[in-house]
């Protein structure tokens, strides 16, 4: 006996059916080639034909199943898909990122599901959108580390961003992988974190911070998208700070310690920040011209560590000009509190040090109760209430972003939009449209 290839008439034969079954078999495309014992002596030899008999044909008939891709002449034109031990299908294809064969990521239960798989990874390929399977495997707590260290940040912000990684984002997302991070999960890491009375502005920094480490993946090519997508989570509503009047700042002066009196008034009329006070020195300071050059500002780290860096932006480094009356009060405080020097600090603690926010905030507070200042007034307001004066003065839209060293229009237009007077005058206008069309409308008198 020997074996003999059987044409798709024979095989119907042998098992019982109409050629339909076998010819199926084929367009199917399961791949065998069928052979069956037959007697040498045979009289009409079979000629070299397919067919693909299932599992439940007779035991006279072998199969030998090759993967789909090798036979000839119908060969996948990328990948290829075989059918394993479990009954299931494997989709493989080469990798164009590292030139390895790759397996999809899960089997499926029907060949159509995998050659459906290749079709779309190969799409994905063309349209240059392909990313391996294993991309977004990488863990996020490591990758969150490094995109910090690879950042250009200053020491302070270096520092805050740590802190909110840390306290924040790590406890959720650290210990499991960028593929593990999606939509809902941050839409739920973000509720839990205000339902546990977490300060909006917190969670709003750490979101930011959570979509930035998520756009460089994306950039990395590591994840397909961002799933930061939650609208308004990177922004909250600044609730509208306390404004002072003149006289309720020269009250506050008046009620500080002698050596902190002008750092009170320099802070109402040219709006500096407590840092960028902090770090002017002697040679800042040209009472002959009325202007205070802003060079840098003084950070304070969470070590108490005090350092000198460059302001926020470019327009951060300004000259900043102050009123006349202002001048004797700043030439008694360089002679009596100043350090020596040109590089001498402008402004310093009781004992002679440098001035922190720490050893500043009791006397603040001690001033503004005094003083019979609300107490929800914080010493930024004071920049607050500067920005709203000159503005009332009449300062343009640029003139402000030069005092407050912006460098966008946004906060100078909410200032000067805070202290128009053309709303009112538009609102009057009105009115005396209003007056005038019911005056127009009303008949009178009848006279009778």
């Amino acid at each position: 006996m020997s074996a003999r290839l059987l044409t798709v008439d024979q095989v119907a034969e042998l098992l019982g059916t109409s050629v339909r079954f076998p010819r199926r078999l084929i367009e199917e495309r399961r791949i065998t080639f069928v052979k069956a014992a037959v007697t040498s002596a045979s009289p009409n030899p079979p000629s070299r034909r397919t067919s693909r008999p299932t599992p439940s044909s007779p035991s006279s008939v072998a199969t030998e199943r090759w993967p789909d891709g090798d036979r000839k002449g119908q060969r996948r034109r990328f990948g290829t898909v075989r059918q394993l031990a479990s009954g299931r299908w494997q989709a493989r294809y080469r990798d164009p990122l590292s030139d390895e064969m790759k397996c999809a990521p899960h089997t499926f239960d029907t060949k159509t599901d995998a050659d459906v798989r290749l079709t779309t990874i190969e799409a994905e390929i063309i349209r240059g959108t392909y990313q391996a399977p294993d991309a977004g495997k990488v863990a996020f707590g490591p990758y969150a580390d490094d995109w910090l260290k690879h950042r250009k940040l200053e020491d302070r912000t270096r520092e805050r961003n740590e802190s909110v990684i840390r306290l924040h984002i790590r406890p959720t997302f650290g210990a499991g992988t960028l593929a593990a991070i999606t939509t809902p999960r941050v839409r739920a890491w973000r509720t839990a974190l205000l339902e546990n009375g977490v300060g909006e502005p917190t969670v709003v920094k750490a979101y930011q911070l959570l979509r930035a480490i998520l756009n460089t993946a994306v950039d990395d090519e590591l994840i397909r998208r961002n799933p930061c997508r939650i609208k308004g989570a990177d922004r909250y509503d600044v609730p509208e700070r306390p404004v002072l009047t003149v006289a309720e700042v020269y009250a506050v002066a008046d009620a500080i310690q002698s050596h902190h009196r002008v750092l009170v008034l320099l802070a109402a009329f040219t709006t500096l920040r407590f840092g960028e006070l902090a770090s002017l020195r002697r040679r800042d300071l040209d009472l002959t011209r009325c202007v205070v050059l802003v060079r840098r500002a003084q950070s304070e780290l969470q070590n108490g560590t005090l350092a000198d860096k460059a302001p926020k932006s470019a327009a951060g480094v300004r000259p900043v000009a102050f009123p006349a009356e202002l001048v004797p009060e700043l030439s008694h405080h360089l002679e009596h509190f100043a350090a020596a020097g040109q590089d001498g600090h402008l402004f310093r603690d009781p004992r002679g040090g440098l001035l922190r926010r720490s050893n500043f905030r009791d006397d603040w507070t001690a001033a503004r109760t005094k003083a019979g200042v609300s107490d929800d007034v914080h010493f930024h307001d004071l920049r607050h209430t500067g920005n709203i004066l000159a503005s009332s003065a009449g300062a343009s839209t640029r003139e402000l972003m030069t005092r407050m060293g912006h460098s966008t229009t946004r906060a100078a237009l909410i200032y000067q939009h805070m202290t128009s007077d053309r709303d009112q005058h538009i609102a009057g206008k009105l009115g005396e449209m209003i007056c005038q069309a019911r005056k127009d409308s009303d008949p009178g008198p009848s006279g009778t």
